[in-house]
């Protein structure tokens, strides 16, 4: 199992296994979780893809990061998960969710002309939201975050990717599903920084 994620009913898996499916047809989940680490970090130095910052660009991303990997990458998911005892957002209200999430973003026009301030403040609630729907199977915290590189490039508000603490940004999504943004925005500073 890549992620620690439990599943109901799960298509996602080699039968008998928590191991995904995967084009390689990889089995063991170390080395599984190796490789699809190492190529989704190689596919996010390479240039993203450029869209209209809507749910059709967020899924290209993630075919892009994982699209090595997984024949499903860039689609919604169509199981339930949950990561411990946080249950994510159902699969069959996904696409409504992320209509409605990406449809306050006004294509993008959302972080236009902000404070650094204020990115960061607006930027952390959309990416609390965006993680409570969790809309893939896998490669959710790394779809966000290169997401979050391509907004802020692309409003004048440049993050440090590689400055990002792994520990550190878990807990701050792990807080902001519980509606704590704090963490969240301080580890967005830093990376802005």
């Amino acid at each position: 199992m890549v992620g620690g994620y439990g599943a109901f009913d799960d298509p996602y898996v080699y039968p008998g296994s928590s191991v995904l499916r995967n084009k390689l047809d990889i089995r063991d989940p170390k080395a599984l979780e190796s490789f699809e680490v190492e190529i989704s970090r190689l596919r996010s130095w390479e240039a993203l893809p450029k869209g209209d910052f809507d749910p059709k660009h967020y899924c290209a991303v993630h075919r892009h990061l994982f699209g090595d990997v997984y024949a499903w990458a860039g689609k919604y998911r169509t199981a339930r998960i949950a990561k411990g005892e946080t249950m994510f957002c159902y699969p069959e209200n996904i696409p409504a969710q992320m209509d409605a999430l990406f449809g306050g973003m006004e294509g993008g026009a959302r972080f236009r002309d902000l404070t650094p301030e204020e990115f960061v403040t607006r930027l952390a609630g959309f990416l609390a939201e965006l993680n409570a729907i969790h809309p893939f199977r896998e490669g959710n915290g790394r779809a966000q975050l290169s997401f979050a590189g391509l907004i802020g490039a692309a409003f004048g508000q440049p993050l440090q990717l590689r400055r990002v603490n792994p520990r550190g940004f878990l807990r701050a999504m792990v807080a902001s599903f519980a509606g704590d943004l704090r963490p969240l925005i301080g580890e967005l500073r830093l990376l802005r920084g």
